[in-house]
């Protein structure tokens, strides 16, 4: 698959750089080792950083090509990886996942109890950082942790509910994983000094990109294997979580069959029959459509931001997106 756009930019090396040390740096406690080792234990397993990226690179559309952008824009990325690698903390509870990013989860390797309060350290950190940001990107932070507890609560009352509507999907997925692109957005916009429509548009951008991003994330789990994926390849069914591909599956006559399956006690041999019936009807390409409309219309309101190189390359980033799921086709 070709390489995403935003690595190719000049500062690109030196921007995952400053936001790796960043992140390190953030959690590190010099008198307590402990709870530095545990906060840092995803960073430290990487990642491609795309909603610190993003925030770095909306903050450098009306700069010059090449011009490195301000450190603000970095500490607001920052602040909200740290919201996403928290939630990931608390999400690995509550799914009592065992691996996380190619390692151990923090619950499964310190416990529930020090998973959960060390994911409430990074909310508090990324919260610091925003404080020091102003009080605008201080309330934009809170209010979208807010968000990403409202889609997660969504997600959680349709669980298992093979009714599930996209008038529920789309708000859930809007909070849990929209919300965190459009603040990254929309501070790299405010901590630039733009002008309000620009950090409106860049907003706007943001939520649409991360409505792109999980949908096509839904896809992939339905399409790749589980070696891909890194972990059960239909891995949201088994957990009663029915995402676009499979609501749109379940409204296909043969969607009677997938129906039968999916309950709270989801075999190995049925989870391979559910992912096969999705894979065979209408689901993954309307899911498709869907995700392709979105991001065009994410190019379209950048476009009306900016054109210059940054821009270019987030723009290539939404094609690097939606080109992701005919890679992965082309592999299994």
């Amino acid at each position: 698959m070709a390489t995403n756009p935003l690595t190719l930019l000049p500062n690109a090396v030196s921007d995952k750089e400053r936001v790796e040390s960043t992140l390190l740096d953030v959690v590190h406690i010099a008198e307590d080792d402990y709870l530095t080792e545990i906060s840092s234990h995803l960073i430290k397993a990487g990642g491609k950083r795309l909603r610190p990226l993003f925030a770095v690179a909306c903050a450098g559309c009306t700069l010059p090509d090449g011009e490195p952008v301000n450190n603000d824009a970095v500490l607001g990325g920052v602040s909200v990886e740290l919201v996403h690698i928290g939630s990931l903390y608390h999400d690995d509870v509550m799914d009592e996942a065992e691996m996380r990013r190619q390692v151990i989860s923090v619950n499964a390797r310190w416990g529930n109890l020090r998973a959960i309060l060390s994911g409430d350290y990074l909310l508090a950190k990324a919260s610091e950082i925003a404080a020091g940001l102003g009080v605008e990107v201080a309330g934009l932070l809170a209010a979208t942790i807010a968000e990403l507890c409202q889609g997660q609560v969504g997600e959680l009352q349709t669980m298992y509910n093979v009714d599930r509507t996209e008038e529920q999907y789309f708000p859930s997925i809007s909070g849990k994983t929209a919300s965190l692109y459009a603040a990254a957005c929309r501070i790299g916009g405010i901590v630039s000094g733009q002008e309000r429509d620009a950090i409106d548009k860049l907003t706007e951008f943001g939520r649409l990109y991360g409505m792109a991003f999980q949908v096509i994330d839904d896809i992939l789990d339905v399409i790749a294997t589980d070696e891909q994926l890194g972990k059960p390849a239909g891995n949201d069914m088994l957990e009663g979580v029915y995402s676009l591909p499979v609501i749109h599956t379940l409204a296909w006559p043969e969607g009677k069959l997938l129906r039968e399956l999916l309950t709270d006690g989801l075999a190995l041999e049925d989870r391979h029959a559910a992912i096969d019936i999705v894979r065979r009807g209408p689901g993954v390409e309307s899911s498709m459509a869907v995700a392709r409309d979105f991001g065009e219309q994410a190019k379209a309101i950048l476009a009306e931001v900016s054109t210059n190189e940054v821009a270019t390359a987030l723009a290539g980033a939404v094609d690097h997106l939606l080109a992701s799921v005919a890679a992965t086709q082309a592999t299994t």
